[in-house]
């Protein structure tokens, strides 16, 4: 049951398990908070790790024409002068000059009358505010500054001298640090087009709107497929990883019903980019972007062979020249899509007369795969339950629970989404069989307690 939960009600639910069961905590909460920032808990951790892993193994481990890459968070400031970042990576913000609480323009119009401004200049947003009496949304002023552009990247300094020589950026985008290595993983891996390089990391993005808990934030981890294709090639190449990408979510859970395709249109691309793509989710704030699919031509690669005089092309033994590849980018959010996973898990049924609380997600994300319960603390219930628990704990994340009624310690489990449940009870000292309870149908199996592994092993 979720279809008839009004958004603002849902989130509010999703927010309160995610805190009550251990996924995401406040981040320096003891010291009342810090805006836009998250930590995650023990089951978010678990949750964040399956995402990833997936991730990494459908897109890096099982391809032959895909490699990874670490690379660094801070990088020569020269890096951001080529790739743009450093000229146009900007937001018009604007304040209010009542309340002195500071906007980004073009959420303040948009939210204000619908109006689309993607691609006007910051004066344009200005007289937008003005001329339609625009309300501060904290105090209901119309006493505005004018709109001025920041730019998004988190600045620092190299060195222990402060000034401008020793400036650097904490990456906004993990992108980059791929495309700079780019000889280095064609000189070394002996890869040929097309091919791929695969990387996950941190990103951090100066934003001033929070966003929707973990929606936006400022500091967040990205998973991108930079995939070099020759050009010619990169329209096929376009069209298969956004289709891929797309069955990748559903065959992880989410209903294609709340997936959809949002094109960007030529006058809203990035200054790189000749085709983009949005996969787009309804979280319960609306049609938002999940994972974005770029062409990025050979921008990048040019641009850096332009700035730092180094060759970075690839030799096409087929042609006999020297190539600069396309580049095709499918690039989502870990935070983002957690969250998204969250919500299409989040699921109201009624047992027993009272509302359960589950979160149905594939067994392969699930932060804990089963849970062993003894149904007693007498000494011969636990010895087995134990024994079970130790031999599962070394092929899955299980949890041991010997506390509390058995519905109780089922509720728990729902809520942060084990598949099964394991319970040891008097008749297992004489059957040496153990109950095996499902967590979606609530159906349960009486399996012998030797074939527990392999019967998990089958459904995970």
């Amino acid at each position: 049951m979720k279809s008839n939960m009004a958004g603002e009600e849902l989130m509010n639910k999703i927010v309160s398990l995610c805190k009550r069961r251990g996924f995401v905590y406040q981040n320096s909460e003891i010291y009342g908070g810090m805006a836009n920032t998250w930590d995650y808990g023990p089951m978010g951790v678990e949750l964040k790790m399956n995402i990833k892993n997936a991730w990494w193994k459908d897109f890096v481990r099982e391809r032959e024409n895909v490699v990874g890459l670490d690379s660094a968070i801070i990088m020569h400031p020269d890096i951001w002068k080529a790739s743009g970042h450093l000229d146009s990576f900007n937001d018009a913000l604007i304040d209010c000059k009542s309340c002195k609480s500071r906007f980004r323009a073009d959420h303040i119009i948009e939210d204000a009358i619908g109006m689309d401004v993607e691609g006007k200049t910051a004066a344009e947003m200005t007289e937008i505010i003005h001329n339609e009496e625009i309300k501060c949304p904290v105090c209901g002023s119309k006493d505005w500054t004018d709109a001025r552009l920041f730019n998004l990247m988190f600045k620092t300094f190299q060195g222990v001298v402060e000034d401008s020589s020793s400036v650097v950026y904490l990456r906004p985008e993990t992108a980059q640090g791929i495309f700079v290595n780019f000889k280095n993983v064609v000189d070394t891996m002996r890869v040929s087009l097309p091919f791929g390089i695969g990387q996950i990391g941190k990103a951090f993005r100066n934003e001033i709107t929070p966003g929707n808990f973990i929606f936006r934030t400022r500091e967040f981890e990205q998973m991108e497929l930079q995939f070099f294709v020759k050009p010619g090639e990169d329209d096929e190449w376009f069209a298969y990883w956004k289709k891929y990408a797309m069955d990748w979510l559903t065959g992880l859970g989410i209903s294609a019903e709340n997936l959809d395709y949002h094109d960007h249109s030529p006058e809203k691309l990035a200054h790189y980019s000749k085709a983009t793509t949005d996969i787009i989710y309804k979280f319960p704030f609306g049609w938002e972007e999940l994972w974005g699919i770029a062409n990025r031509t050979n921008f990048d690669l040019s641009t850096h062979m332009e700035h730092s005089g180094k060759k970075m092309t690839y030799f096409d033994n087929e042609s006999g020249e020297h190539i600069v590849p396309y580049v095709i980018e499918p690039s989502v959010g870990v935070d983002r899509l957690l969250l998204a996973f969250i919500v299409e898990a989040y699921t109201e049924d009624e047992v027993d007369g009272s509302t359960r609380v589950y979160l149905n997600l594939h067994p392969a994300l699930a932060p804990v795969k089963a849970a062993v319960f003894p149904l007693s603390k007498k000494e011969p219930l636990v010895n087995m339950a134990r024994e079970i628990y130790d031999k599962l704990k070394k092929v899955f994340n299980v949890e041991y629970d010997e506390s509390g009624s058995i519905g109780r310690r089922y509720r728990r489990q729902d809520e942060i989404g084990t598949p099964y449940c394991i319970t040891v009870d008097f008749d297992s000292i004489e059957d040496k069989k153990v109950t095996i309870r499902e967590r979606n149908t609530l159906k349960q199996d009486r399996v012998e307690i030797d074939r527990v592994l392999d019967y998990l092993l089958e459904r995970i």
